[in-house]
């Protein structure tokens, strides 16, 4: 048996850990208010088992794919199951909508989701969950009138309940999110418009399957094959993605660079820049320290490039310790300091780099670090990709030759060359 000083729980940023348990503990004191209410009636319980069992045979029958999914996917996992606890929400009273919720989330988590997913981040993402369903159907009690979920304005009932599943669901899962990442980013917590347009799909036929339900119970089993639907179409997706990421560092594979590249070569209004970057001495690092330690070099010194350009810039990984990046649409000189100050910047950056190695003696600083890159610029050193790379990796030769830790321009005279002293390695 595992110690439990080991657990994965303890490890939670002591700030995270208290938001955590504060919303679980809301969430459990708000159902135990309402369990206190009344028990469900007969109809109310035959549909909270209808929605029980199309949770699960979905959990089931896509048990493959979501684990799938959940390997490649990001830290916004959209689950699809919202259609059964948004529907839950709307036609249940608040405990047992909550209680469905618990149960579809906690089989999904046991059967897909495990070991992958911990327990205490399970809870949590339950909790938030059941404090949607809370505010989803609280809402929905006081828009909605006497006529019921169908009643006049069951419209707009429905549009005021999903607004509010939405927006306490995503404010908590977005808020811990931030909370455990280092440099906090509001719209990556958010998520990207693809999972939020998903998620918006999933609540959309989680209230048509609330209207079956109200209607006629079997119709809500015609909800189950466009969710399965979804998961064919969320995994293609998913794999399209991970296609085009390269999966140590997180950046564009050499094709998918080279791909887009062209794409923004193609449409750029202003001139662009290629910078090919190689890590110098990477081979002692692993030596030294391992290829495990190597890796965690590469992924520190990739996300190090990616903070030195813009979000239309492209970054990839070329292979090995290679980097490329296309710099679209620059300001750009007539000896191309601006693009060597660009370069320059990346350079200095790395130099900076202090990467900390897990070691069986604890963790062991890696420092020392250099690059050395070559720019070309277009259109003057090419007009697509290929000869633009050419000309860039021209250029790095110059640099390696120049005593690395160099940048250098494309058919660089001397005014055109930046040299910094070798680092000591």
């Amino acid at each position: 048996m595992r110690d439990p000083r080991s657990w994965p729980f303890w490890q939670v940023p002591p700030r995270l850990l208290v938001a955590v348990l504060t919303v679980e503990v809301t969430a459990v004191l708000l159902v135990a208010r309402l369990v206190v209410d009344g028990l469900p009636g007969r109809t109310q319980l035959w549909q909270a088992a209808a929605i029980v069992g199309l949770g699960v045979a979905q959990a089931e029958i896509a048990a493959g794919i979501e684990r799938v999914r959940k390997q490649i996917g990001g830290p916004l996992h959209v689950d699809l199951c919202s259609v059964w606890t948004f529907a839950g929400a709307l036609v249940l009273p608040p405990a047992l909508a909550v209680g469905v919720a618990v149960v579809v989330h906690t089989h999904l988590w046991w059967r897909s989701w495990r070991p992958r997913v911990p327990l205490y981040k399970q809870l949590f993402s339950t909790s938030t969950v059941a404090l949607a369903c809370l505010a989803a159907g609280a809402v929905g009690a006081v828009a909605r009138p006497g006529g019921g979920l169908l009643g006049e304005l069951g419209v707009v009932t429905i549009l005021l309940a999903l607004l509010a599943y939405v927006v306490v669901n995503s404010a908590l899962v977005a808020a811990a999110i931030m909370m455990s990442a280092p440099q906090p980013d509001v719209v990556a917590a958010l998520g990207e418009w693809d999972d939020n347009a998903l998620e918006l799909a999933t609540l959309c036929l989680g209230a048509l399957t609330a209207v079956g339900l109200v209607v006629n119970p079997f119709l809500a089993l015609f909800a189950l094959p466009a969710v399965l639907l979804l998961h064919r179409a969320v995994l293609v997706r998913h794999l399209e993605r991970a296609a085009i990421t390269d999966p140590k560092t997180g950046l564009l594979t050499a094709a998918a660079w080279h791909t887009r590249a062209e794409r923004e070569l193609a449409r750029a209004a202003a001139p662009s820049a290629v910078l090919v970057i190689d890590l110098d001495h990477f081979k002692e690092v692993n030596d030294r320290h391992g290829h495990i330690a190597g890796d965690s070099v590469l992924v520190a010194v990739a996300e190090g490039l990616r903070a030195e350009v813009r979000d239309q810039d492209l970054v990839g990984r070329f292979g090995g310790e290679e980097f490329v990046v296309l710099l679209a649409g620059v300001d750009v000189s007539a000896d191309g300091t601006d693009v060597l100050a660009i370069a320059e910047r990346m350079r200095a950056g790395v130099a900076a780099l202090r990467v900390e190695i897990d070691t069986p003696d604890g963790p062991l600083p890696v420092t020392g670090l250099t690059v050395s890159i070559g720019a070309a610029i277009h259109p003057r050193h090419g007009t697509d990709v290929g000869a633009l790379m050419h000309a860039a990796d021209a250029a790095l030769y110059a640099a390696k030759r120049a005593g690395r830790n160099t940048v250098r321009l494309a058919a660089a005279a001397a005014a055109d060359v930046l040299t910094q002293p070798e680092a000591p390695h």
